[in-house]
């Protein structure tokens, strides 16, 4: 069985296979990608897999961007962190999707449904705009569950100055402080108003109001002053440079 794995947290796409592996399920990986630009690329110049999984919030946007440009035949499983209002979308439209966290029985329901039919299950256009809408248009989350210490509590989204991730835990950083959040730094910031925060690589994600001062850095790149960086660099990735501009009407 040939997969491929579209997602851009290493974590996460490693998670997806060990859990694979313990489910019984025999593949051959063919690819972990992790932009909409790069799988356009990888499906135009390659046979279709047998199955996808495919992650909604790439490096550099929606992963439904991919169908506006391409047709893919082939089956497909998404995964996205829990979202009531956007996966209300996936069921009325009948889209096989994990919730991230991904649990065990979920991924071998859906591995079990996927065995049975076996089919592509090609966006219509109509469902596509309609899944586009649902997750550029949900209510993000006010409250973050954080650690301190051994107790947990909430902190107000509007306190966050930045988060990064760093060996596979995620931290939150306010004015005063650091906490530690029990989510993966995509998981987090598919939670996020993206009006108010952008992910500036793969391990950082800002807030608007944090930025004190935007200089220009080498490679085309951008660095960034931040408020409170706690010995943090904060560079904006080649890829996502362009984007970063227009978030902030540059």
């Amino acid at each position: 069985m040939k997969i491929l794995i579209i997602e851009d947290e290493a974590r996460a796409a490693s998670q997806l296979q060990r859990m694979l592996t313990t489910c019984g399920f025999e593949y051959d990986l063919l690819d972990i990608i992790d932009t909409v630009e790069d799988s356009i690329q990888w499906f135009q110049g390659n046979a279709a897999p047998d199955l996808v999984f495919m992650d909604i919030q790439l490096a550099d946007g929606l992963s439904f961007e991919i169908f506006q440009k391409i047709e893919i035949e082939a089956p497909i499983i998404f995964t996205t962190a829990f979202d009531q209002y956007a996966i209300q979308a996936f069921r009325v439209n009948s889209v096989d999707y994990l919730l991230k966290p991904i649990q065990d029985a979920d991924l071998k329901r859906a591995l079990d449904k996927f065995n049975r039919s076996n089919k592509p299950n090609t966006l219509d256009p109509s469902v596509l705009r309609q899944l586009l809408s649902s997750f550029q248009m949900t209510p993000k989350r006010e409250g973050i569950l954080v650690k301190d210490g051994s107790g947990f509590f909430q902190i107000k989204v509007s306190e966050l100055l930045y988060c990064y991730s760093e060996e596979s835990v995620t931290f939150g950083v306010t004015s005063g402080k650091r906490f530690i959040i029990n989510e993966t730094l995509d998981e987090l910031f598919e939670s996020l108003d993206p009006n108010r925060f952008f992910k500036i690589n793969r391990s950082q994600i800002i807030a608007k109001n944090a930025i004190e001062k935007i200089d220009s850095y080498f490679n085309h790149r951008v660095k960034l002053t931040i408020t409170n960086p706690r010995e943090q660099e904060f560079i904006v990735s080649r890829p996502k440079t362009t984007d970063f501009k227009e978030w902030l009407n540059m």
